[in-house]
């Protein structure tokens, strides 16, 4: 969804076609499954009065005149110092009228005024005369309170009224407080009648936005919504609250050459005349009982395709010219199997008659899964199936596409409130890639899950996580705070939990659970404890599985506490122990504590044969059924598949017998274990809990190894992206190629070769999709001649021929090397590509391989085009930065500070050169070196970011001497070893 991750599995929107048939059949799969379970511009403080006399032309001619905003004054405490709404009003219904003011005309202001009036129908808990629901950035125009209404709602005039006495806003809570003269009732109904004003922006993606596009050569404009997490209080006051779910009825006024569109069917449409301009009024049926945040609108003039799954229609809304090109046939044919399936594996039909699913030009959320109306970033969902590898690109799976799941995890049955959100999103992730298994049965499950999920999260977690799974709501104080759980704990850490779950679970039981959990909490609300509890109800009804402890107890191990275990397994022993994964473990550790121990499940295998499953609910215990003969046979292998959420070492006779097993028939040992033994071995001898020499053991075979995938894995931990620069040691780079490019010879023939002679035979091959730019990017750093050869071959072929593309797994690697070993003549083509370029992302890509020159009169011209060129305002892109990440690059762009700072930080702002400053210097092991860089920058920083900045310098020389041991430790080994 963003930033490449540290681990380099990442597919520029490239690799797919192959990819798009799966990933947009996970995108649509996930965004299916929200739908029946669900997922997840501003105005300036000062304009925040309001509800003073309403506009007389506002048809809401019940709202009170004499209600006036108070005075912006101290107030003491109260429940609008609080992050939760008090319970003192229970929201029913709403119905909810928008009328911005988008015309076809008027494209170019930079907010969007709108106007709105919601009545909200609540039921009153406890007597209360003060009122409080979310409002934010709007100005309220009008408020009213009636009742008590009968229970039939009878006549209005029969109903009396609560006069209201004062209206004013808690901004730092973001609630619209309404004082009484009297309190409302215990039991009764009433209904809280409110007329507003806001604006939405093109800048911000929250609540109503706009997007400015091209279609059918003309300049138009869209609006839609983004509701998740907190963002439908900036649209219209509401009862903010995931556990408030009520049933909304709503009215979209717009312009007659726009659509509507929202959660639901229309109900009727008719037209209003406003001072001789002509208004479309269209009115939606009443949605089932939901939350706000899954409120949705859009008002558009796009075209659509349309299908019938079981009854229910399926529309594709995007760009008339995209509808035209069919880009929108792929999504509409496999979000109606998508659907099915699901419907089929849960038992639970789909509840909503229609499901709209729109492309928009530009969102950042890249998808939403609103019931009924699904948000996509067009990039995501515009496929066509036979698009080819060079001409089409897609992302691979990645968190972006929980949606389908979501209307069932997330929609259906709704967490209580946010510090569960990974009850929709973990369950969503999960199940995306169970979708698309179903799709694609030949598809490796084990290995697509660790590269998408598994292997960036166990790079980012440890025992010091201040970030568990499930947070206490206690923990959180402010908004804010909420935004900031749509993480990599969530996604991909959360669907490892549900993962670990299945695994020690049979899949009728998993699925027979989830299955009477969905029914039971239909269109309400859950907890973690919910779930737990309808999975300790499976496995009391049946004896086949036995647990050592409760659901609850073995899952709250996993969800409330940060970090996870490094399970150690003395082979010659049979005793296996359980300690907390720590960066940087200190040998006999005591100052760092983590009180907790894990139930742990050990699925495991013993000489390639799987084993009973076997559970570690301390900190340790002896299982005498895995120690190992003095045999060449005899292993054994831990963590079956990777289904559990830990790292595992072995004591040196483990590590030896694996690795004897490697060199005689790497086979024997699954692919999945082969990426794990690398990937554990190599972040434990990281984190000092093996040595070095125990990791470059495991690659002495690589010879033999032909899956690209694990290939993947040793470039990844062995090269990384900075190595050359960072180690600034060419002695162990000179070892290092050595030793790889004689083992990287027939993997590198291999795709070489297809890469020449047949790329779209990789369309089925993920696996080679999401690895190859790590292997070309590697063995060209290696310096093989054959690799930049081709580089500059696709490079010069695609200038003298634009329309025949660089194959796009490995288009940022060619682009790269074709700038490293071109002139100005090859950089003056790819500017000239990047200037005439609209799309986002090829714009980043391109602007990255710019920066790739070894020219220093090149990189320099190039920083001074970033800082004074229009063309070079492309979003987040800092161009300084890029070509300072980068060996010459980090000179150069030193060189230039000195006379350009100023207008470096005027263009991307002043932390920009801290930034600037970390990538300069780091390779620095010295405090000279320090001191120097400190110096140097003094000029530019503010003195809290001089001071700052100063800790940052010590902690990455510190880092950096205690790479040159670990260096000269892969030096000794590769001399004795090559």
């Amino acid at each position: 969804m963003g930033p490449r991750s540290s681990s380099g599995f990442f597919v520029s929107r490239a690799v797919a076609l192959p990819l798009a048939g799966l990933a947009a059949a996970l995108l649509l799969a996930l965004a299916v499954l929200a739908a029946l379970y669900g997922h997840c511009a501003r105005v300036a403080p000062s304009e925040l009065h309001g509800c003073g006399v309403p506009d007389a032309r506002k048809p809401n001619p019940t709202l009170e005149p004499e209600v006036t905003v108070a005075p912006d004054v101290w107030r003491p405490s109260g429940p609008w110092d609080q992050l939760r709404l008090p319970p003192w009003l229970v929201p029913l219904h709403y119905e909810l009228e928008l009328w911005p003011r988008l015309r076809p005309d008027e494209l170019s202001p930079p907010a969007l005024r709108f106007t709105g009036r919601v009545n909200i129908t609540v039921r009153c808990a406890e007597a209360t005369a003060r009122l409080l629901l979310h409002s934010l950035f709007l100005r309220c125009d009008g408020a009213a309170v009636r009742g008590p209404l009968s229970p039939a709602a009878g006549d209005a005039a029969t109903v009396g009224r609560v006069p209201v006495d004062k209206v004013w806003f808690a901004e730092d809570m973001q609630y619209l407080v309404l004082e009484l003269r009297e309190a409302l009732q215990p039991g009764s109904l009433y209904e809280l009648q409110l007329s507003f004003s806001g604006s939405g922006y093109q800048d911000f993606r929250e609540g109503l936005f706009i997007n400015l596009y091209t279609d059918q050569g003309e300049r138009r404009a869209l609006l839609a919504s983004q509701m998740e997490p907190t963002f439908a209080r900036n649209v219209f006051p509401c009862f903010d609250e995931p556990a408030l779910k009520a049933t909304f009825n709503i009215t979209i006024i717009h312009h007659p050459s726009y659509v509507a569109l929202s959660n639901m069917p229309k109900l009727r449409q008719s037209e209003k005349d406003v001072n001789g301009s002509k208004w479309t009024v269209t009115t939606f049926h009443t949605t089932p009982r939901m939350p706000t945040y899954l409120a949705a609108f859009a008002i558009c003039d796009y075209g659509h395709v349309s299908r019938t799954e079981r009854g229910k229609e399926i529309r594709i809304w995007a760009r008339k010219d995209a509808i035209a090109n069919g880009n929108a046939d792929f999504a509409l044919n496999i979000t109606g199997p998508i659907f099915s399936f699901l419907e089929d594996l849960f038992n639970i039909s789909y509840p909503l008659p229609k499901t709209d699913i729109i492309a928009l030009p530009t969102f950042d959320n890249r998808a939403m899964e609103n019931w009924g109306l699904m948000i996509f970033d067009e990039s995501l969902l515009l496929l066509k199936p036979d698009d080819q590898l060079t001409e089409k690109k897609t992302p691979i799976p990645d968190n972006s596409f929980l949606f389908h799941v979501q209307k069932w995890f997330g929609n259906l049955v709704t967490m209580s409130w946010w510090n569960n959100i990974w009850l929709n999103e973990g369950f969503a992730s999960h199940f995306e890639f169970g979708v698309v298994n179903y799709f694609n049965p030949k598809l490796p499950g084990n290995e697509v899950f660790f590269s998408n999920l598994l292997h960036d999260v166990l790079r980012e977690d440890h025992a010091m996580v201040p970030r568990a799974v499930s947070m206490k709501v206690e923990n959180f104080t402010e908004t804010n705070e909420i935004s900031e759980l749509f993480d990599i704990f969530t996604y991909n850490k959360g669907a490892s939990m549900v993962r670990m779950l299945s695994s020690f679970l049979n899949e009728n039981l998993f699925i027979s659970a989830l299955k009477s959990y969905l029914e039971t909490f239909s269109y309400s609300n859950a907890k973690q404890d919910d779930l737990w509890r309808h999975f300790q109800m499976a496995i009391d009804d049946q004896s086949k599985i036995v647990l050592p402890a409760t659901v609850k107890s073995i899952m709250d191990s996993w969800t409330y506490q940060s970090g996870f275990p490094v399970i150690t397994l003395n082979v010659s022993t049979g005793i296996m122990k359980q300690e907390p994964f720590y960066l940087g473990k200190v040998k006999n550790q005591t100052l760092l504590t983590h009180n907790d121990t894990w139930i742990v499940p050990i699925l495991w295998m013993k000489n390639g044969t799987t084993q009973s499953l076997v559970w570690l609910d301390k900190s340790s215990k002896l299982f005498p059924e895995m120690q190992v003969s003095n045999s060449d046979h005899d292993w054994v292998i831990l963590n079956l598949n990777m289904t559990g959420y830990y790292r595992v070492n072995y004591d040196k006779l483990g590590w030896k017998k694996l690795n004897q097993q490697l060199e005689k028939d790497h086979k024997a040992i699954p692919v999945i274990h082969r990426l794990q033994l690398i990937d554990d071995a190599f972040s434990l001898s990281q984190n000092n809990y093996i040595e070095i020499e125990t990791a470059l053991d495991l690659t002495k075979y690589l010879a033999e190894e032909d899956e690209i995938i694990v290939w993947h894995t040793v470039l990844v931990n062995l090269l990384p992206s900075n190595f050359v620069s960072d180690v600034g040691n060419y002695d162990t780079y000179t070892l290092l190629k050595k030793y790889l490019l004689k083992r990287l010879t027939s993997i590198w023939n291999h795709y070489s070769t297809i890469i020449r002679e047949n790329v779209t035979a990789l369309q089925d091959d993920y696996l080679a999709l999401i690895s190859l730019e790590k292997l070309f990017g590697s063995v060209c750093l290696l310096g093989l001649e054959d690799c930049l050869q081709l580089s500059r071959e696709l490079f010069r072929n695609w200038m003298d021929n634009p329309e025949k593309e660089i194959p796009y797994p490995i288009k940022t690697v060619i682009l790269c090397y074709g700038i490293a070993s071109g002139s100005d003549k090859e950089w003056d083509f790819l500017l000239n590509i990047y200037a005439n370029n609209t799309n986002e992302e090829e714009r980043s890509q391109l602007a990255y391989a710019m920066s790739c020159s070894k020219d220093p009169w090149i990189l320099t011209r190039y920083m001074e085009y970033a800082i004074t060129t229009n063309s070079f305002n492309f979003n987040e892109t800092n161009i300084i930065e890029v070509v300072a990440a980068f060996d010459v690059g980090r000179y150069v762009a030193k060189d230039f500070l000195v006379n350009n700072w100023q207008a470096v930080s005027e263009r991307y702002g002043i932390h920009s050169l801290v930034t600037l400053m970390y990538l300069i210097g780091r390779t620095i092991s010295t405090d000279a070196q320090v001191m120097e860089l400190q110096q140097f920058f003094s000029p530019m920083l503010e003195e809290h970011q001089s001071l700052k900045a100063h800790a940052k310098l010590q902690t990455i020389k510190n880092e950096n001497l205690k790479n040159k041991n670990r260096i000269a430790r892969i030096a000794a080994w590769l001399r004795k070893n090559t």
